[in-house]
């Protein structure tokens, strides 16, 4: 079973397209489906890349509220 999401499906039905007619509107059609993908995989990347640093940038920030929770009121380290 072809699942659309997969890297691999694009692939065959480009492969697909460029075997039975190799003509200019498939060729044109693959690229269509090959930036569609390529936009795909580039917005999953970036999702991947706010999600880290929005966890980095939480981790980070609790450390800090650690090691203030741990100084008494005139700054000093209990």
């Amino acid at each position: 079973m072809l699942y659309l999401k997969s890297i691999g499906t694009p692939l065959v039905l480009v492969m697909a397209l460029f075997a039975l007619g190799g003509c200019e509107q498939a060729e044109k059609s693959a690229q269509q489906m090959l930036n569609q993908a390529a936009e795909s995989a580039k917005q999953a990347i970036d999702k991947t890349n706010e999600a880290a640093q929005q966890a980095l940038s939480e981790a980070t920030g609790s450390e800090k509220t650690d090691k203030e929770d741990s100084k008494d009121a005139d700054g000093q380290k209990i």
